[in-house]
């Protein structure tokens, strides 16, 4: 294994614990995909059958875009559900890291007819930057991968109507930061939406200004995840580092 693909793992396992710990994973099911540094091809995915807060670095399975293992591994992966992962990896060249996730908050605003609304400072990242994909049946089937290629488009991420939420990321980190922004944007719209007042939202253009703030780096403002991330992997180390086994 190269240092790249032991990093990468390091990286990705500790993806999966954060998840797990802010309570967003789906007992055995969902997946977080990482491409392997420096091998074209190869992806990184989690053991079916374990749950997010068990997995560690060593645990996850090396597959190729068609879910084929890679290397000599004891765990099997969920072949069918990387067809959504494999379509993005294949389609985005920023799509490094995957993360889809059924989080309660997520999945409530994606049956909402415009989703999520500008009502938050965490919710004017993603103003006029959410895709949307509508339901299908259990995400299985190959010929829907083109569609979620089309709807996806160049979104930073999607919401897949009555079923949860996509992230891309060019590092766990960031995926992971955009899924967490998200979700607490999402919890803030149904927690104002629940108490039955008036609810002001700002004007197009101040949405707009403050959307491109965010990704066009104004200011202080840095890639989601490059502050952030070490700050969670030193959480992650104080309580429980075995995520790096």
């Amino acid at each position: 294994m190269t240092p790249a693909e032991a990093e990468a793992r390091i990286s990705l396992a500790a993806c999966y614990r954060l998840v797990a710990r802010l309570g967003m994973d789906d007992v055995i099911y969902n997946h977080i995909s990482l491409r392997v540094p420096g091998e074209p091809g190869a992806f990184l995915l989690n053991p079916y059958g374990l749950m997010f807060a068990e997995i560690t670095a060593s645990s996850l399975v090396k597959i190729d875009i068609d879910g084929r293992k890679l290397s000599n591994s004891p765990h099997d992966v969920n072949v069918a559900a990387f067809v959504i992962h494999g379509a993005l990896h294949k389609s985005r060249e920023d799509a490094a890291c995957v993360l889809h996730t059924h989080s309660d908050a997520a999945l409530a605003v994606s049956a909402q007819k415009d989703g999520l609304l500008p009502l938050s400072q965490f919710a004017m990242r993603f103003y006029n930057r959410q895709a949307f994909h509508d339901y299908e049946g259990v995400a299985i089937d190959l010929d829907e991968q083109q569609r979620l290629i089309a709807d996806f488009a160049d979104h930073p991420v999607m919401l897949m109507r009555n079923h949860g939420m996509l992230t891309l990321g060019r590092t766990p980190g960031e995926a992971f930061m955009l899924q967490y922004y998200f979700e607490r944007a999402a919890k803030i719209q149904l927690m104002m939406q629940a108490s039955g007042v008036p609810i002001i939202a700002p004007p197009h253009e101040v949405c707009e200004h403050a959307a491109r703030q965010f990704w066009d780096l104004k200011g202080d403002i840095k890639i989601p995840g490059e502050r952030e991330w070490p700050g969670f992997l030193r959480l992650l180390d104080r309580e429980d580092p075995s995520y790096r086994a």
